[in-house]
């Protein structure tokens, strides 16, 4: 086993009081399938707890009656452990209220706020697509974040990014093809990405661990590892062997509610905490796979 995430302890998540499926902006979303109310709010809460049983901390954001789609914190920025936060700028205008609402709370809690563009001018970001992981902010580029966001986070922080490029509509975030659990393993979904991306996977990945079609496809790697516990909604017997051999914990939750919205447990959680002290390059660098 790879040694444990240096991130992962400290948790944002925005209570779903205004959870609802408003327009479609992925596949799994419908509005004739609405969320029920009650049983969203009961599972939004069992993950919560489940990140406070296993050592984590939770802060919570109240969520904006225009905006449904908050609930999905992981898309509000990316924050990392200098207390610096790159502000998503949503593709999609209907999205686009949820950094107006998150700013002051990371203003308030002494975040450097930073941006990539805004009211739909300059390069889309969205913070569902990156994660550090060895040497590098890795982010998916494509769907829903532009690849010109990537040299403005390199640049801006001084970071190594390595970029892979998104070609799956279902897999629209990296969030939901790649999922790191330790300094060397990550859950990843080949299939997500174009050639070059597969390829760069490879060299990113040391230890991967593939997921089928039908363990992407419910959700596997939207998950989230919390110090020894791995959270996730949905882990074959083979995924659980797996984890298990590598000391994890395997916490398995009921989120069908949000996969209605077309996310899980990484989406309703933003890591407040990213160290990305082994990515420090002077002056930044960028690297797409080609």
């Amino acid at each position: 086993m790879g040694r444990s995430l240096r991130w992962g302890r400290r948790y944002l998540m925005v209570r779903p009081e205004h959870f609802r499926v408003d327009y479609v902006i992925n596949p799994y979303m419908s509005v004739t399938d609405q969320p029920d109310p009650e049983l969203t709010m009961r599972q939004w809460e069992a993950l919560r707890e489940a990140i406070v049983a296993a050592g984590g901390a939770v802060e919570v954001l109240e969520q904006r009656a225009d905006s449904p789609d908050m609930v999905y914190a992981m898309n509000l920025g990316l924050a990392d452990s200098q207390h610096r936060v790159m502000l998503s700028h949503m593709r999609f205008a209907p999205r686009r209220n949820e950094a107006l609402s998150s700013e002051p709370w990371f203003i308030r809690h002494g975040f450097e706020v930073l941006r990539t563009g805004a009211d739909g001018i300059g390069a889309h970001f969205e913070s569902g697509d990156a994660f550090a992981f060895g040497d590098s902010l890795v982010v998916g580029y494509g769907p829903r974040t532009d690849s010109d966001a990537l040299k403005q986070i390199a640049n801006e922080w001084d970071v190594r990014v390595r970029g892979l490029r998104i070609v799956h509509d279902g897999m629209y975030h990296l969030d939901l093809p790649f999922c790191p659990v330790d300094s060397t393993h990550a859950l990843v979904y080949p299939p997500a990405f174009d050639a070059a991306g597969r390829a760069e996977l490879e060299r990113i990945v040391p230890e991967p661990i593939v997921l089928t079609d039908e363990e992407a496809f419910a959700f596997s790697a939207n998950s989230i590892v919390v110090n020894d516990t791995i959270i996730m909604p949905a882990c074959s017997l083979r995924l659980q062997r797996e984890l298990t051999a590598l000391g994890l914990r395997v916490v398995v939750l009921e989120l069908s509610e949000f996969h209605k919205g077309g996310g899980s447990v990484r989406c309703l959680t933003n890591p407040l905490d990213f160290d990305l002290s082994a990515a420090y390059v002077a002056g930044g660098e960028v690297h797409l796979p080609s």
